[in-house]
């Protein structure tokens, strides 16, 4: 496996706690743990879960002396990750990575929108593949489907309705209409723009990953 340029092998001490942390294994690639750790590294979940699978196999001296030293030693563990967060200043990210250049890419997806801090564009993404998924008579908010994802997302049908609104403007097939929230737009454009001519397995599959983050 290719070594990620912002990765350190102590980080493998976060990971063995993120593995433990009930219920205990691999973490589904988009759960709100696996991203919220990726976000604090700057490294992408995909990196991180490929990591979990190593981690998981234990088939290398480093693996198994970690198993050995903290796998069955919660308190031991929770110690040695403490004190590496505070040796790698995690509670100072701004000054950890002072001067260091960060190229953003995963990171955005899950920062809410300036525009509407309830979204983020994530959720876009979601609301994109239940888009197509239903006519324009059905984007309303009684919808079970809308209310479903409304629920699941934790925010109110409404809101989702409005970025269906927005996508209904962009559609090529469908009228342009007036009426939608124009600040959405170019949240909205950059993700239609991604995945409104692709497949629409590839919409589903992505849309579905990105629920893990949500339950």
């Amino acid at each position: 496996m290719a070594r990620h340029p912002l990765w350190n092998d102590d980080y493998w001490l976060l990971l063995l706690q993120l593995y433990l942390t009930k219920p205990v294994g691999v973490k589904p690639l988009y759960s709100r743990a696996l991203v919220s750790l990726s976000l604090e590294l700057h490294i992408e979940p995909q990196f991180l879960y490929r990591q979990l699978f190593q981690l998981r196999q234990k088939d290398t001296p480093r693996m198994q002396r970690l198993w050995e030293t903290y796998g069955e030693d919660p308190r031991r563990l929770k110690k040695a990750v403490a004190k590496l967060r505070a040796m790698k200043g995690f509670n100072h990210a701004d000054a950890f990575y002072a001067g260091v250049t960060l190229h953003e890419s995963f990171e955005r997806l899950f920062r809410p929108l300036p525009e509407e801090p309830r979204l983020l564009p994530v959720m876009l993404v979601m609301i994109l593949d239940l888009y197509f998924r239903l006519t324009p008579i059905t984007m309303v908010e009684d919808t079970p489907e809308v209310r479903q994802l409304a629920k699941l997302m934790a925010i109110p049908p409404t809101l989702v309705v409005d970025v269906m609104d927005v996508f209904l403007y962009l559609d090529p097939c469908i009228t342009r209409r007036d009426s939608y929230r124009k600040e959405l737009l170019p949240a909205c454009q950059q993700i239609w723009q991604q995945y409104g001519n692709e497949n629409p397995e590839i919409l589903t599959a992505k849309a579905a990953q990105y629920k893990a983050y949500f339950e």
